[in-house]
Formats: C-alpha cells, structure tokens, sequence
C-alpha cells in the first residue's frame, strides 16, 4: 500500500477522463480512494499487465468499439463504420474455442480524421439493436492500464459492485473539495488523441450523464 498513500489533488492536475490508469482511482467514483475497496482493485494494484506484442497497427488510430450484437459480422461493421473515412484494418473478436463473437472490436483508420469523426458521431449508434460504445483503444495508448480480466478496466455494471471510473462511460466526478475550474484548466495534455476530444467542447457534464444511466439499464460488452 506504500505506492498508494494518499496524494494531494491539485486544481490543474483534475479531470474527468483519465490520463493515466491508477486502479485505485480507477475503482473511486470520484479519483481519491486511498485505499481499495473491493478484492478486484486490489487484484489490479498488484498485477503487472503487458500489453500484447502481438497486435499490430496504430493504437493512435485505433477505435474500441463495445457492446455489439453477438451476431453482428464484420462485413456489417465495415460497412457501418466505413462512411466515417478509410478503414486500415478491423478486427472483430471472437472466442478462440467457438468463434463466436465476444462483442466488441478495434478498427484502425488510415487517417485521424477519420478516427475523431467515428469517435465523436458512432458512440451510442444503434446496429442491429444494439447501442454501441465507441472510444479510443486504451491498452496501447493510457499508460498503466490494466484489463477488465485482471480487475481493472473502465465502465461495468453497477450490479457487478466493481464500476470503474475515469473513462469516457463513467467519467470521475468532480471532488468536493476541489474549487469550481476555469476555463483552460478542463484541458488535459494534448499528446494522445484520446484527449483531443476536450478540442470538440468535451462531454456532458459528468453529473447528468450518471443521472442518465441510473435511469436507464446498464448495457454489458
């Protein structure tokens, strides 16, 4: 637990989405847990996860997309995800015993253009009656990161009692003791296109979006 004593949060280091994975803040609806509060985060505090050498393309021009319909084929997220620009490369995963989809996927992009625009527009699309969470790959990209698997990851449902929080779906929020921001202080570093969505007027606030979803059901990916 060393590693993980309580930090002083400071105004210009907050925000909403993640920068870098700490499962302990993950695993904080707010970012400052001092200490892990189910078996899970513990499991990811500890766990040293390696990314798979064995993906190839962009991670910078990698969407991840959730929560597909299992019968959904890659014909049809090509085609779907398509109209957004050139398509380099989608991968839709599937169980290596069955071969039936675990539905989700990434798609690479040829240009960030077309990434962005697909990030922006293609989050919460409905195909074939499924609603569709689209963000930016993490494993490659947020340094730190620890899968779902390993008791880390982002999002969840709340019936599983390990939500995560600081991603695009569960977004921290805003400490109580931290004072009311200004305007450049909501921009976090530009070095990874998962920030540069602060560029296009960020998400909505973080507060009507968690009121949004306890009115609504939760989805699994």
């Amino acid at each position: 637990m060393a590693d993980y004593q309580k930090k002083e949060i400071r105004m210009s280091e907050w925000t909403p989405v993640a920068t870098v994975y700490d499962p302990l803040k993950a695993g904080s609806i707010d970012g400052t847990d001092v200490e892990p509060h189910d078996r899970a985060v513990w499991r990811a505090m500890v766990a040293r996860y390696v990314p798979n050498k064995a993906v190839v393309g962009d991670p910078q021009l990698t969407l991840f997309v959730a929560r597909l319909n299992r019968q959904t084929t890659e014909e049809k997220l090509r085609e779907v995800f398509s109209k957004y620009g050139d398509i380099r490369r989608l991968r839709l995963v599937r169980d290596v015993v069955t071969g039936f989809s675990r539905g989700y996927a990434f798609i690479e992009y040829k240009e960030e253009r077309s990434l962005m625009k697909a990030h922006r527009d293609a989050n919460k699309m409905l195909v074939e009656q499924h609603e569709l969470f689209v963000d930016f790959e993490q494993e490659r990209t947020l340094k730190g990161w620890v899968p779902r698997r390993l008791g880390g990851g982002l999002g969840g449902k709340k019936e599983s009692g390990q939500l995560r929080f600081g991603g695009r779906d569960r977004p921290f929020r805003k400490p109580i003791n931290l004072p009311l921001m200004s305007s450049d202080s909501r921009a976090p570093p530009q070095d990874r296109p998962r920030d540069r969505r602060w560029e296009k007027g960020g998400e909505r606030d973080e507060r009507h979006r968690d009121r949004d979803r306890d009115r609504d059901r939760d989805r699994s990916p």
